[in-house]
């Protein structure tokens, strides 16, 4: 396909996605079911034309003075991938799967000026979150903003039980992997442009040995900073696929017990190929069965709960889910949250750490959710997070990491990860 099939693939993208309120990778799937002629490097950069046209929307709308699907798309075209109006006109000129040529309002609109425009819509964020957004970020929410709505690296973590980085970047080495700035085991691709392919790691041999997993360095991050040792016993409260699970396998070497549970079978269900496949021994699945954790109340070492949010911190991965983002689904979230943690207590034994981990930047689903618990709970501690990463990660944290509340907030602009909280806890002895 050329350019112009290709935009105007992207606006049937976008247009299925509005019309019939689908997840963009759901679009995505079927068009290239429907249309097979498209070769790989026809659907990696139609994509990445509707991945970078919800990543701005807002601030692309302005500038084109339109939100329809044509108008993103040609804003992607214009606005990030460098081509001009005449350019544009050039390669439509003949082409019977071109879109529309762009119309005089169109091209006049390009010159429109949005420094004049919302905070908001420069951040490309929405408007309702300006508040939860300023509390979080202070006077630099719109940069972060902004960092939140570039392309993201594809991070990879080096599982330590079958492999080294050395050896990993070897087998990798076609796609030059660099090693990340704060995960130890952790490498990354960064992000291409404009037509880019993300590389598939995954039929790397490599991968297929089990010598690394796809993670993003935040995650990588977070679950290093857990803290688990090798004699450690671990719950797993909300394993999911088993991303963190695998991480905490490997940085208690195979030893010790992690209780892997998910009170959602269907998300529990890949863990267990990727048990296998990693060489992880020292995990006990246990399936949302009841009495399932009876036996574990008051005995654990260290309770992880990575809560189920409103992925507030994976908007470049994932942006058509923020604008749908809603004040009725992040207080159903905070409901849920308070709950998992007021579960979580009845697990730790007395000196027990608590990880509360979200993959959010939202202050309501992160220190707020700490300050109501510490407010119920004598009991708890704040564990110094300074300390944790200088013990986890053998170096000094960054400054501004740390959250008023005591936890640690990691972003695309101050880490160049996703987004994800941290707060640890100590049940007192």
């Amino acid at each position: 396909m050329r350019f112009p099939g290709r935009l105007a693939a992207a606006i049937e993208v976008l247009t299925d996605v509005e019309q019939r309120k689908r997840p963009v990778s759901e679009a995505l799937k079927s068009w290239g079911l429907n249309n097979r002629f498209a070769g790989a490097g026809d659907r990696a950069a139609i994509g990445n034309l509707v991945y970078d046209a919800l990543r701005r929307r807002a601030s692309h709308a302005a500038a084109m003075g339109s939100d329809t699907p044509r108008a993103l798309v040609l804003a992607v075209a214009l606005r990030d991938w460098n081509e001009t109006p005449e350019t544009l006109a050039a390669a439509f000129a003949g082409d019977s799967h071109a879109p529309e040529a762009l119309s005089d309002d169109e091209i006049a609109a390009l010159s429109a000026d949005i420094a004049d425009a919302s905070d908001a819509v420069r951040a490309d964020m929405p408007e309702w979150l300006v508040p939860s957004l300023e509390r979080a970020f202070g006077a630099n929410w719109v940069a972060e903003g902004e960092a939140m709505a570039r392309r993201p690296s594809l991070d990879i973590r080096v599982n330590s039980l079958k492999a080294v980085p050395e050896r990993v970047i070897k087998s990798l080495a076609r796609f030059a992997p660099e090693a990340t700035p704060i995960a130890p085991f952790g490498l990354t691709l960064p992000a291409g442009k404009r037509d880019a392919r993300t590389p598939n790691v995954t039929t790397d041999e490599a991968y297929l040995k089990g010598w690394f997993e796809i993670q993003d360095q935040g995650s990588q991050i977070v679950a290093a900073l857990c803290g688990a040792q090798p004699a450690d016993q671990v719950l797993d409260l909300c394993a999911g696929g088993g991303g963190k699970t695998l991480a905490l396998a490997a940085a208690m070497g195979n030893k010790g017990q992690i209780f892997a549970y998910d009170s959602d079978r269907s998300r529990l269900a890949p863990i267990y190929d990727r048990l296998k496949r990693n060489g992880v021994h020292n995990v006990q699945v246990r399936a949302p069965n009841p009495g399932a954790l009876d036996d574990l109340v008051g005995k654990l070492d260290r309770v992880v709960v990575d809560a189920p949010c409103t992925g507030t911190g994976t908007w470049r991965r994932r942006p058509d889910t923020k604008w749908k983002l809603s004040p009725e689904l992040l207080a159903q979230r905070q409901s849920e949250q308070a709950a998992l943690l007021e579960e979580a207590l009845r697990f730790l034994k007395p000196g027990g750490t608590l990880a509360y981990i979200t993959c959010s930047i939202l202050p309501e689903e992160n220190d707020d959710q700490i300050t109501a618990l510490l407010a119920a709970h004598a009991e708890l501690e704040t564990i110094d997070m300074a300390q944790a990463w200088r013990k986890a990660l053998i170096t000094e944290i960054p400054d501004g990491l740390v959250t008023d509340g005591g936890g640690i907030c990691l972003t695309p602009l101050r880490t160049n990860t996703d987004g994800f909280y941290l707060h640890l806890l100590r049940k007192k002895s």
